[in-house]
């Protein structure tokens, strides 16, 4: 198959980073946002819920998008919808309101990713493009938090949201453009689907363990980047610029992981089972220095480290994903492990400020040691049951 040039590829990196300034922007702004509401951890937590909720929505219709409106229309409406929900966000409606429309940006974002995966999942040398794919999220996720305690610092946090809903306009643009109008995952979409896949898909137990995971990860992950800006200031007494920009060290840790340690791992010999498991050891031994340790410096060079470990693990498993399920639930496999993985995204970093409203945000390091050694468990536990697994293969660099 040949490739479709490299202006797709591009715009499929670009928009990777815009999915990482909304993420990465909510632990700074979540702050701001409960005081202007008046409410607490657990209450705005409830825009992670709708937020999830969305983007799984998304998982189980981005096959009729690509069925009917093919790649470039699909991303465009996924763009458009993402766009209104920021906007609706930006113009500070009701409480009840800024919940329900986190509907609109789950989903748009959710058929963003889903899409982006499977086209590039197509495309020859996957493994290596979809690696870059997400470490551009996590580029996108190291600027939000300066973007957004730069901007704090002059206007409101509803101006960050109007930020986010303007940068969609030149992606839109690019999409129209540079996407073919019948991307081969949309071709196959047009045709006759197997009967079952769906069901096979969700009896594989690969999958099963790869999403719950996934949804670990992403809980993680998410959980960490949202709530250390809130740790590190009442914990270790750091001021919101200092904290914002640890915050950003965090995401920039979980970038440089996703563009170093695979190169390295590959010179070096490991598989991509042994990377996983040495990432995922890494987590847990810096987890329990921060919480053994709890000293301001650490805490700082900590989070940089937990996100440098933490980064490899997301594309991993998506890459691997075709050597441990069979050829034909490949994409339904890719679709499920994706939009399950934000179940963990939206009910864990929750959890994280439930925990934090009724026992203290001290809790952060002790959950996220926890979340890290179920995640170890997970991920073997996933390559044990595997249908096909090929643990030699490791993401290949070009």
């Amino acid at each position: 198959m040949r490739r479709p040039g490299w202006a797709p590829v591009l715009l499929s990196y670009a928009t990777f980073v815009l999915v990482g300034l909304n993420a990465g922007v909510g632990g700074v702004l979540i702050v701001s946002q409960m005081r202007d509401y008046g409410v607490n951890e657990a209450t705005i937590g409830l825009t992670f819920f709708t937020s999830s909720a969305g983007y799984m929505a998304a998982g189980a219709t981005a096959g009729a998008l690509l069925h009917r409106l093919h790649v470039r229309m699909a991303l465009a409406a996924g763009i458009a919808v993402y766009a209104l929900g920021a906007v609706a966000t930006a113009v500070r409606p009701p409480f009840a309101i800024l919940v329900a429309v986190q509907l609109l940006v789950g989903y748009g974002t959710g058929v963003l990713e889903s899409i982006l995966n499977v086209f590039l999942a197509e495309l020859p040398n996957s493994t290596t493009l979809l690696n870059r794919l997400h470490a551009f999220f996590g580029v996108g996720a190291f600027l939000g938090p300066l973007l957004a305690a730069w901007l704090l610092q002059y206007l409101s946090w509803t101006a960050v949201w109007l930020v986010l809903g303007l940068l969609c306009v030149p992606l839109a643009a690019g999409f129209l453009v540079a996407y073919p109008r019948r991307a081969p995952a949309a071709e196959r979409a047009a045709e006759p689907r197997p009967t079952g896949v769906l069901r096979d898909t969700l009896r594989s137990p690969a999958v099963v363990l790869g999403s719950a995971f996934l949804a670990v990860y992403v809980g993680l992950e998410i959980g960490v980047g949202t709530w250390a800006y809130s740790f590190l200031m009442r914990v270790h007494g750091e001021s919101g610029v200092i904290a914002g920009y640890t915050v950003s060290g965090y995401w920039l840790g979980l970038t440089l992981g996703r563009f170093l340690i695979s190169p390295i791992a590959t010179r070096a010999g490991m598989s991509a089972a042994g990377m996983a498991t040495a990432c995922l050891a890494g987590v847990t031994a810096v987890a329990a220095a921060l919480w053994a340790l709890p000293t301001a410096s650490l805490a700082t060079a900590g989070l940089v480290l937990l996100g440098f470990f933490l980064g490899p693990l997301f594309p991993t498993a998506m890459a691997v994903t075709p050597q441990l399920v069979p050829p034909r639930l490949m994409a339904t496999a890719i679709g499920v492990m994706n939009g399950v993985s934000l179940l963990g995204g939206a009910s864990l970093p929750w959890l994280t400020g439930w925990l934090a409203q009724h026992v203290g945000i001290w809790t952060l390091m002790p959950y996220a040691l926890a979340l890290s050694v179920v995640q170890l468990a997970l991920w073997r536990l996933m390559l044990a049951r595997a249908a096909a697994p090929s643990p030699e293969l490791l993401p290949s660099e070009s």
